[in-house]
């Protein structure tokens, strides 16, 4: 069977230039199926394994389709959920266009809001941005929503679960009904699919692969430790005697054990490792991100915040350092590596009390993991952090009596022994008929001239 190329497509000469200067030609999987519904003005539902290139399945047909707005207000919204996402699909985009007319402005939270409100000053073809700040400028009318022609929402499951419903919500209200939607999301939920019914025209629904399978590409393999300062000298151990472990992105499961993570892996690999989380400023993020990419350190330690969309190529190892709770942000997460029709590698580390959440895991992929042997030199470290430390369940609480007759050491004196009554409003019963207010000031008078 022939293969399709990005010709058959009909895309415009100036963007088939810029894809044969990055030596791509072919569509992947999702892109080839995702073209041709594209194209044809419907509205779409994607749902795609990370690292499949959906991406491009909006990019290009968006491309195609647009014309130049004299108006200067924006015709192609993209909606993506996390800042860095937002800088690297504007980074592509401005790729994409080096040779086509169209003005792209990328736009985030974290920066002044009325710095960016001057990137409209020359008008804007295609916005990219996170919800919250679009809904934000478009509040301040910095921006109109009311010209936006094709709608595209990328990772739309996680935009929902970081809490952006009510922003999505409030921007599909600011556009025009007629307009083209473009979804896509990693797995399909009950919170995707309510909002769909509620605001999509029936879209087309592209499936890759079904939710929660893993990529074919990636070797899954597990190691049982002791406790999280063991799995530090077991991480040690696969960066000191495995050459391989060249680009290497390590998951931690909050920031304090991120951070904790660092300084003991800086300490034994100087320079070598950076670390990224929500607390880091974003100038910190995305220097770090760019530093990981272009190599200039091994391995970058985070949270969850690396795990959707965000494209660093040639990644090696994905190391689970500790096992997520929800199962599908596994998936995400291992998703990292294998990308592009290459191959990679997920090493999970997991403790007996983190055994449970693996089973989960387990049963979403439908396989079991390949475990290995513990390495004999690796030394045990017995010390254990304060979230691995049992919990002493203290006794019901209860109130002791004091012996009766005790009180004090000295008889009181006689004014102290006095029963407090109150004053006279609590000594006195109310009367029943209000006073004559008139007739007690003329006695009180009457009574001082006495």
């Amino acid at each position: 069977m022939e293969k399709i190329s990005f010709a058959d497509f009909d895309l415009p000469e100036k963007i088939l230039d810029v894809l044969a200067d990055e030596n791509l030609f072919e569509p992947t999987p999702i892109q080839e199926k995702a073209l041709k519904p594209i194209l044809s003005g419907r509205d779409v539902m994607g749902i795609a394994q990370t690292g499949t290139g959906k991406t491009f399945s909006y990019f290009l047909p968006v491309l195609k389709m647009w014309k130049y707005n004299k108006s200067g207000n924006p015709t192609v919204l993209i909606l993506v959920p996390t800042r860095e996402l937002v800088v690297q699909v504007t980074e592509i985009l401005e790729n994409l266009t080096q040779n086509i007319s169209a003005r792209v402005i990328g736009i985030y939270g974290g920066k002044n809001i009325n710095t960016q409100k001057l990137l409209f000053n020359d008008g804007c073809d295609i916005l990219v941005g996170t919800p919250g700040r679009v809904m934000d400028l478009a509040i301040d009318n910095a921006i109109s929503l009311k010209e936006v022609q094709k709608l595209v929402i990328d990772e739309f499951d996680e935009m929902l679960n970081l809490g952006f419903k009510a922003q999505l919500t409030h921007i599909f209200e600011m556009m025009r009904e007629k307009r083209q939607n473009i979804l896509f999301s990693a797995t399909m939920t009950e919170a995707v699919d309510a909002l769909l019914e509620q605001y999509f025209a029936g879209p087309v629904e592209i499936s890759l692969a079904k939710s929660g399978t893993p990529l074919e590409k990636i070797e899954q393999i597990a190691y049982k430790v002791e406790n999280f300062n063991t799995k530090i000298n077991l991480l040690e151990n696969l960066l000191k005697t495995d050459s391989e472990f060249s680009k290497v992105l390590i998951f931690c499961n909050n920031k304090k054990h991120a951070d904790y993570l660092f300084t003991k892996i800086d300490e034994l690999f100087p320079g070598e490792f950076d670390v990224i989380h929500s607390n880091k400023s974003q100038n910190y993020r995305l220097n770090a991100m760019k530093s990981f990419e272009t190599q200039q350190v091994r391995g970058l330690i985070t949270t969850d915040i690396m795990a959707r969309g965000l494209d660093i190529s040639d990644i090696t190892h994905v190391i689970n350092f500790e096992i997520p709770e929800v199962p599908e942000q596994y998936i995400h997460r291992i998703g990292r590596t294998g990308r592009a029709d290459k191959d990679g590698v997920s090493v999970l580390f997991i403790t007996k009390k983190e055994e449970p959440l693996l089973l989960d895991i387990e049963v979403l992929m439908d396989k079991e993991l390949t475990f290995k042997d513990f390495p004999a030199e690796v030394k045990i470290n017995p010390l254990k952090i304060a979230s691995e430390k049992e919990e002493v369940k203290m006794k019901n609480a209860h109130t002791v009596k004091l012996e009766e007759g005790g009180g004090a050491f000295h008889e009181k004196k006689d004014k102290n022994k006095k029963e407090n009554w109150g004053g006279p409003h609590k000594r006195k019963p109310a009367k029943k008929v209000g006073a004559n207010r008139a007739q007690q000031k003329s006695k009180s008078k009457s009574k001082r001239k006495k």
